[in-house]
């Protein structure tokens, strides 16, 4: 051991309160008094060390000095990577400081002399409101911690300064020591309030106060630098009484038991600072066994040192009267064998240690792995989360990591062969290859070069480049082109027929005798939708002018009758009639004018004048101007049809509380589609003709057509509003308010069901048969079992006389779904026996929901369900999220939870698998997320359900929707173990599933 005081080294007499070694070992940090101002200097640690190096005048000692701070420096710290250096003082400032090369020479404040090496301030942290007294960085330097005479401490964001990640109130005292866990789990502090606290980094909450070893002390030091140990184990804290007698206690990690201490100083304990090294030996007992231990240097206001191992019992030395005040200050260097002590008077000492006194240190790799064996696996690398600082402690969650780690590994390499497989054994010598192959890790780009293949026989071929997919419109909602309509919004629904588009729109009015397009060109514009702000085209390349135009609620231009004698157009998914186009875009000839004309009966047709000329006018009708012609269609009769009305879904204004839904008109004859159960089958279609006399009376017949070939038919007394079907059964409603019901062969199923008015709604899924009356009565029955699901019940509940129906469907399983024109879903639950809300447009909580990034690889959009087709994407997609920050984040976590339990409920109401599947991982992901420890348990003592069988029954079922509970929960554990805070739960469920015999 060699002991040297440099007196060159010092601050011109005046105290020195911190010092700290470089982590590369070539300098010294001192803190402390300067002439008027706080004072930091950078030494040569060579001159330090040697002689010969102190004696040559061409080596510099003092390589730079600051002087910025405006009060006396308290505490001087090297960042880990030894890039940053922070200092803080009196003046409630911590300054952090970095080396430049760019910057102009400086000098020595006072002497003339110019600094060796140009240190600049990076970062100036305020916060603190007294002075700051000690200071720390986390083992990763991602944080930094700093304590003050404010009575708190400040940990900052040493990724984003001056950005505070949280300030810990707790202590009742001045704060004069911080020091952090060296695996990132705990921060601890003493104050001068007789205790020591410790801190949790993953919510930054007290994990325990020690009092006891602290009750009679008394704050006569100036600071309280405790420390840990570079294995974990214990904490060493400053000043600590032990029978009257001043000591430095040990409190042990596992439980914080304080029940050793360092005994031997005369007066208080100032500081406590560990080697960064673990150190072994050989066992005396036996050569082979090697033990591992930690050495400590304490300082104390009597002015010795000692330096203790824990692997004896007594100090390894004691330096009695090394100064002539108290020390204030120790630092190791990062070999271990080196120790700098600062004093208050001004002056240091430097300690040389040979490995035959401390013992052999164990390289960085072995600490690793000595570390690993203890905790788990360390996250040393740097992250801007709270990961950064958790550790695995479970073998099983250890084990899950390594699994999916080699899951990925083998997808990328299966990925990597596939792109080979595919890839053209003979390229160019261009460098495409190389582009080619750069695609795998992201999309493809536009390259100056093309890729280029030759074939055997020489030619050469050129590869396309992907650039971008066009978007999946399956069941999706596709915007309108605002030439196209003004003022409204327009739906684009496509179902199972991607050659049939559903078009909803209040009130839309075409100019007469407007001949639609093909059905080619139908079937062209179901598979992608125009580009905003473009004006679609027909087949024959014809731009027509826009046509369309959003009225009045009222149905004004539907017919010109009295209220009273109303008969609403019908609405349906197809047209009723035998003209298959059903697109908005029309073309400005009229070819079809006289077989369109024979299709529409009861409606009036006015000629190409004013009429004309007012619908072609943008922007709403004014108030004035509806009433009179409402009023013009209260006083007249119509003759003739009006206007051609493709697709309409009438307001009814109803005079009374009850409701009186629009119901669909009488025709002669139309048609519908019924769609096979898989692509290659071909569909059916059925032809309905009503008046067919037959003798004296008539009769309505219904017939299945299938290509070409006419299969059954049946007749009827009442004339025949609606027909519907599936493969397995057919329904038709009829003027008189009755239901018939029949096979996919022809044969009648149940008796004639009577309605109390008649059908306004009739929809078919499977054996599944959903009938609305005029009245607004909803039944829906299982053919299958010949029994009602939903019986009478009103939509009264939900709806009044101003709304409208502007959908109406059931799930394959018989729930059925109703949407209103104030843009809600509902649906009727038996076993709550009312109404629920499933889709709310104008809810706030879905807009400003933040879990659309937690949602699984599988896109919302690729989830098939009932759920998904009632929400459009912008809903689905959280498009508010990012402008509610500024509200808190606690309240936008609320409002997620909240909306994304809603999800899960309405997709229970509609018995949706897929979907409530998919919900239940985007809410475990975003929970698991914010680390809310009591919702996890309440979702995972549902699936897990009663761990033993008991005699008693219980009412846990073990299948939700057809799914295993337990499958779920061994889903979504994985999900849970990527947050290290939660791993004890992980494995608590993890071990109870494994016990559980299944």
């Amino acid at each position: 051991m060699r002991l040297l005081k440099p007196s060159w080294v010092n601050h011109g007499g005046k105290p020195i309160f911190s010092v700290d070694i470089h982590p590369d070992g070539s300098r010294l940090a001192t803190g402390g008094q300067g002439e008027d101002s706080g004072k930091v200097a950078i030494w040569n640690m060579g001159p330090i060390k040697d002689e010969r190096e102190e004696k040559d005048e061409n080596i510099p000692k003092l390589l730079c000095q600051m002087d910025n701070h405006l009060a006396c420096v308290n505490c001087v710290r090297w960042s880990s990577s030894g890039k940053y250096l922070a200092s803080a003082g009196d003046d409630k400032l911590v300054m952090v400081w970095q080396i430049s090369n760019y910057a102009g020479g400086t000098s020595v404040f006072g002497s003339g002399k110019q600094n060796v090496e140009q240190w600049r301030p990076a970062s100036t942290l305020r916060g603190h409101t007294g002075d700051i007294l000690d200071l720390s960085w986390s083992g990763n330097d991602a944080w930094l911690a700093t304590c003050s005479v404010d009575n708190t401490v400040i940990v900052w964001n040493a990724e984003k300064f001056p950005e505070q990640i949280v300030m810990l109130k707790g202590h009742k005292g001045l704060v004069k020591g911080v020091t952090w866990d060296p695996v990132g789990k705990y921060l601890a502090s003493q104050s001068d309030d007789r205790s020591v606290r410790i801190w949790r980094t993953k919510d930054w909450q007290e994990e325990s106060v020690i009092t006891e070893p602290f009750q009679e002390c008394g704050g006569t030091t100036h600071v309280l630098r405790l420390n840990w140990s570079p294995d974990g184990h214990y904490i060493v804290s400053a000043h600590a009484m032990n029978n009257s007698g001043p000591v430095a206690q040990i409190i042990e990690r596992d439980g914080w038991k304080c029940t050793l201490d360092f005994v031997g100083h005369r007066k208080a304990i100032t500081s406590v600072r560990f080697n960064p090294n673990i150190f072994s030996k050989k066992s005396k007992k036996s050569s082979e066994k090697v033990q591992q231990y930690t050495c400590c240097a304490i300082g104390s206001r009597d002015k010795s040192l000692s330096v203790w191992l824990t692997s004896l019992k007594r100090p390894l030395v004691v330096l009695h009267d090394l100064f002539t005040n108290s020390i204030l200050d120790i630092t190791w260097g990062q070999n271990g064998m080196e120790l700098v002590a600062g004093s208050c008077d001004g002056s240091i000492a430097y300690v040389d240690f040979s490995p035959e006194e401390i013992g052999v240190a164990l390289s960085q790799k072995e600490m690793n792995m000595f570390l690993e064996k203890i905790y788990g696996r360390c996250l040393t690398a740097k992250t801007q989360g709270n990961s950064a600082n958790q550790i695995i402690e479970s073998t099983a969650l250890l084990k899950l990591q390594q699994q999916q780690k080699q899951k990925q590994e083998d997808e990328k390499k299966q990925q990597l062969l596939q792109s080979k497989q595919e890839t053209p054994e003979k390229m160019d010598t261009s460098g495409s290859r190389s582009s080619l192959m750069n695609g795998l890790d992201g999309p493809f780009k536009p390259r100056d070069k093309q890729i280029e293949t030759k074939t055997p026989d020489g030619r050469r071929r050129i590869t396309p480049i992907f650039l971008c997919p066009q978007p999946d419109v399956t069941g999706s909602v596709i915007p309108a082109p605002y030439s196209a309509v003004s003022n409204s919004s327009i739906k684009f629904t496509t179902s199972k027929d991607t050659s049939k588009i559903r078009v909803e729109k209040q009130n839309i009015v075409t100019r007469p005798g407007l001949a639609s397009p093909s059905p080619k060109s139908n079937q062209t514009a179901s598979m992608s939708s125009p580009p905003a702000g473009s004006t679609p085209k027909s087949s024959s390349e014809a731009t027509p002018k826009s046509s369309l135009r959003a009225e009045s609620p009222k149905p004004i231009n539907a017919s010109i009758q009295p209220m009273a004698a109303l008969t609403p157009v019908k609405e349906s998914t197809e047209k009723h009639e035998k003209v298959k186009s059903k697109t908005l875009v029309s073309t400005p000839e009229r070819p079809e004018k006289d077989r369109v004309k024979d299709k529409m009966k009861g409606v009036k047709r006015k000629h190409d004048g004013v009429h004309g000329e007012r619908l072609e006018r943008r922007g709403r009708p004014r108030k004035v101007d509806k009433e009179r012609q409402l009023a013009a269609q209260m006083s007249s009769v119509p003759s003739t049809p009006q206007t051609h009305i493709e697709k309409e879904t009438i307001r009814y204004v109803a005079t009374s509380s009850d409701l009186k839904l629009p119901t669909p008109s009488v025709e002669k004859s139309f048609t519908k589609n019924i769609q096979g159960r898989t692509t290659d089958e071909k569909s059916s279609m059925l032809e309905v003709t009503n008046d067919i006399p037959l003798g004296t009376h008539k009769v309505h017949r219904i017939q299945l057509v299938r290509d070409g070939v006419r299969e059954w038919e049946q007749v009827h007394t009442a004339r025949v509003l609606a027909v519907e079907g599936s493969r397995e059964v057919i329904c038709a409603g009829c003027e008189d308010g009755s239901v018939h019901v029949f096979t996919a062969c022809g044969r009648r199923l149940v008796p004639q069901l009577v309605l109390n008015s008649r059908v306004s709604r009739l929809s078919v899924n499977g054996h599944y048969v959903m009938a609305i009356s005029q009245k607004g009565s909803v039944y829906v029955w299982n053919m299958q079992s010949k029994s009602a699901v939903i019986r009478d019940v009103n939509l009264s509940a939900i709806m009044s006389g101003e709304d409208n129906i502007t959908r109406a469907s059931m799930t394959k399983d018989g729930v059925p779904m109703v949407t209103l024109s104030t843009h809600k879903s509902y649906t009727f639950s038996p076993d709550m026996a009312c109404w629920t809300l499933l889709y709310n447009k104008d809810d706030p909580l879905q807009h400003c929901s933040d879990h659309h990034s937690y949602t699984p690889a599988t896109s919302i959009l690729r989830t098939p369900g009932p759920l998904a087709s009632m929400q459009p994407l912008q809903d689905r997609l959280g498009s508010l999220a990012g402008r509610v920050l500024n509200s808190g984040h606690h309240l936008q976590q609320t409002a997620t939870i909240s909306h994304l339990e809603s999800q899960l409920m309405a997709c229970m109401s509609l018995q949706s698998g897929s979907e409530y599947k998919f919900w239940l991982h985007t809410y475990i992901r975003y929970i698991v997320k914010e680390g809310l420890e009591t919702k996890l348990r309440e979702v995972c003592d549902e699936l897990l359900g009663p761990i033993y069988k008991s005699k008693r029954k219980s009412s846990w079922d073990t299948y939700v929707l057809g799914m295993d509970k337990r499958d779920l929960l061994q889903e979504i554990l994985p999900l849970i173990g990527k947050n290290l805070s939660l791993q004890r739960l992980f494995t608590e469920y993890q071990e109870q599933l494994d016990t559980i015999d299944r």
